[in-house]
C-alpha cells in the first residue's frame, strides 16, 4: 500500500494483540501495539497514529473514557477511533461508545477476514473524512480571508456613506466640528516644544537665584517618574513653565502637555471638559465629546488652578488618580486612561480642606511631591535677567530696537514687591516698550505710582494689604474695567476669573456712584 496508514492497536489480551497485529501488517499497515492505558499514552506521545483500535476493557482504564479524553483534546483532532468490544461488554456499549465520540465500533468475537474488511472500510472513511476536513479547512480559510476583505471594504464604504450622509444632513455642524478640531490641533501644537535638557538648562525658565535652583533640582528629581506633582505658588510665578519642564523631562515628552484651567471654565462644563460626554447627555450636548483625560492617555495633563475645582468633580478626579478610570457624562462604559497629572494652584489647599471647599483625600493624593515656586520678591537676583529677556522678546515682537534700562530704574525694579510676579514684570515691560520713544525705557515712571509696594518700605503692611492696594490702584486706572485689552486683568497678568476671585478674597468692591440719577 502507498501512503501507509499507521494503526495503534490497544488490547490487553496478548494472543488477540499478536493475531490482530499480524493480520493488519500482512495487508501493509504500519502497526503499533500497546497492552495497557499507560503503554498507550507512551506510544501516543511518540507516534501519532492515523487510526486507533481501542479495546473497551483495559486493566488500568476504561477504553470509553480514553475515547472521551482523546476527542476532547484539540491537538489530537483527526485520529480515527474505533472501539473494540471486550468479553465483559454489553450490546448497549456500542451506543454508549458512539455517543462518546467514537468513529466506529467492532463487536467481538469476529473473524480476521471480516475484521480486516471492517478496518479497511473504516480506513477509507477516515481518508475521505480527512480529505473533506482538509478541503473544509482550506475553504474556511479562504472564506475568512474573503470575509475580512469584504468587511474592510464594507467598513470603508459604510464610513464614506456615513460621512456623506452627515455632511448632507447638517453641513454647518460638520464645518463646526472641523473648526473645533482645527482649534484643538492648534492648541496641541502650542503645547509641543523642544525637549528641555537637565542640568538647569530649562527653556524659558530664566534666573540664577538659589530659590530657583532649588525648584529646578526638584524638577530634575521628579521629571523622569510618573509621580503626581502639585505646584504651589502665587499668581504669575511661572507654575505652567515648571509643569512643562517636568513633562519634557519625563518619558512622556513625545506627546504634548495638555492643559485645563479649572478656574476659567464654568462649573457645569468643567466635568465635561475633563471626562467628556455622550450626545444628549445634557442640554446642548449635540455631539459626543472626548474629554481631556481620554485625549491625554499616555501623556501628561496639567490641571491649573486645581483649587477652583468644584467638590462634585473632585471625587471623580480622585478616582482617576487612584484607579485610572472614569466614565463620560451620559455613559456607563468605564474608560481606562494612563495619564500623569501635574496640578497647580495659588491657593492654600490645607486651609481649603479645613473650610470644607477641598476634599482631604484628594489633597493627600495630589500632595505626593509638592514644588513651591518662590515669588519674584524672593528672587531679586533674577529680576535683571528676566527684564533683559522680556525686553529682547517684546522688542522683537513689536519690531523695535532693543532698549536699555538705566541702573537707577533697575534698582527700582529690584526694590518693588511685584504682587503680580513675573507676569506683571513682563506686562510692565511690554507697556513701556509700546509707550517709549527714547533709547531708554520709562519703567520707573510706570512704577512710581506703586511706590508703596517697594520691598522693605514698611514693616507693618502685610502682603495681602500690599496686594489689595495694588489691585485697587490698577482697577482705578482702568475705571474698574476687568476684562479686555485695557482691562485690569491684562495689566496685572491675571485671568479675569482669577482676578475676580482675588477681589472677593481681599474684599475689593467697586465704589457706588453718588448721583441723584442712577442708571443700570
Amino acid at each position: 500500500m502507498s501512503d501507509k496508514t499507521k494503526i495503534l492497536l490497544v488490547d490487553d489480551d496478548p494472543d488477540i494483540l499478536f493475531a490482530t497485529a499480524r493480520t493488519l501488517k500482512s495487508e501493509g499497515y504500519e502497526v503499533l501495539e500497546a497492552s495497557s492505558a499507560k503503554d498507550f499514552w507512551e506510544k501516543l506521545g511518540v507516534n501519532r497514529p492515523d487510526l486507533l483500535l481501542l479495546d473497551v476493557v483495559l486493566p488500568d482504564a476504561d477504553g470509553r473514557e480514553l475515547c472521551s479524553q482523546l476527542k476532547a483534546d484539540p491537538d489530537l483532532r483527526g485520529i480515527f477511533i474505533v472501539l473494540l468490544s471486550g468479553t465483559k461488554t454489553s450490546p448497549n456499549d456500542q451506543v454508549e461508545g458512539l455517543d462518546l465520540g467514537a468513529d466506529g465500533y467492532i463487536a467481538r468475537p469476529i473473524a480476521n477476514k471480516e475484521l480486516l474488511a471492517r478496518i479497511q472500510a473504516m480506513d477509507r472513511i477516515r481518508r475521505a473524512e480527512g480529505a473533506l476536513r482538509n478541503a473544509h479547512d482550506e475553504l474556511e480559510k479562504r472564506v475568512q480571508k474573503r470575509t475580512a476583505e469584504l468587511v474592510t471594504v464594507n467598513e470603508r464604504l459604510r464610513q464614506e456613506v456615513d460621512e456623506r450622509k452627515r455632511a448632507e444632513e447638517d453641513l454647518s455642524q460638520a464645518l463646526s466640528e472641523v473648526k473645533r478640531l482645527q482649534k484643538l490641533l492648534e492648541a496641541e501644537n502650542v503645547y509641543l516644544r523642544e525637549e528641555i535638557k537637565l542640568e538647569h538648562n530649562f527653556e524659558e525658565i530664566i534666573g540664577q537665584s538659589d530659590a530657583l535652583k532649588q525648584v529646578l533640582a526638584k524638577v530634575e528629581q521628579v521629571g523622569p517618574t510618573d509621580t503626581t506633582v502639585l505646584i504651589l505658588g502665587e499668581t504669575g510665578t511661572g507654575k505652567e513653565l515648571v509643569a512643562r519642564a517636568i513633562h519634557h523631562a519625563s518619558t512622556r515628552n513625545k506627546r504634548p502637555l495638555l492643559k485645563v484651567n479649572c478656574a476659567a471654565l464654568p462649573t457645569n462644563l468643567i466635568e465635561s471638559e475633563l471626562f467628556g460626554h455622550e450626545r444628549g447627555a445634557f442640554t446642548g450636548a449635540l455631539a459626543k465629546q472626548v474629554g481631556r483625560f481620554e485625549v491625554s492617555d499616555g501623556a501628561t495633563l496639567f490641571l491649573d488652578e486645581i483649587g477652583d475645582l468644584p467638590l462634585e468633580v473632585q471625587a471623580k478626579l480622585l478616582r482617576v488618580l487612584e484607579h485610572g478610570e472614569f466614565e463620560r457624562l451620559g455613559s456607563y462604559r468605564t474608560i481606562k486612561a494612563d495619564v500623569r497629572v501635574i496640578a497647580a494652584t495659588n491657593r492654600n489647599l490645607e486651609a481649603e480642606v479645613q473650610n470644607g471647599r477641598f476634599r482631604q483625600d484628594l489633597w493627600y493624593r495630589l500632595n505626593i511631591f509638592p514644588i513651591t515656586i518662590p515669588p519674584l520678591r524672593k528672587r531679586v537676583k533674577d529680576i535683571p535677567l528676566l527684564a533683559d529677556h522680556f525686553i529682547t522678546k517684546q522688542c522683537q515682537r513689536l519690531g523695535k530696537k532693543k532698549q536699555n534700562v538705566p541702573q537707577t530704574t533697575m534698582a527700582s525694579l529690584m526694590s518693588y514687591s511685584w504682587p503680580g510676579n513675573i507676569r506683571e514684570l513682563e506686562n510692565l515691560i511690554e507697556r513701556a516698550i509700546i509707550a517709549s520713544r527714547e533709547p531708554t525705557l520709562p519703567l520707573k515712571d510706570l512704577l512710581e505710582p506703586a511706590g508703596s509696594h517697594a520691598v522693605g518700605k514698611t514693616t507693618e503692611a502685610t502682603l495681602a494689604n500690599v496686594e489689595r492696594d495694588h489691585i485697587i490702584r490698577i482697577l482705578e486706572e482702568c475705571y474698574w474695567r476687568i476684562e479686555g485689552q485695557n482691562g485690569a486683568a491684562k495689566i496685572l497678568g491675571l485671568n479675569p476669573n482669577t482676578l475676580r476671585g482675588r477681589m472677593r478674597k481681599l474684599g475689593i468692591r467697586r465704589p457706588e456712584k453718588r448721583s441723584e440719577n442712577h442708571h443700570i
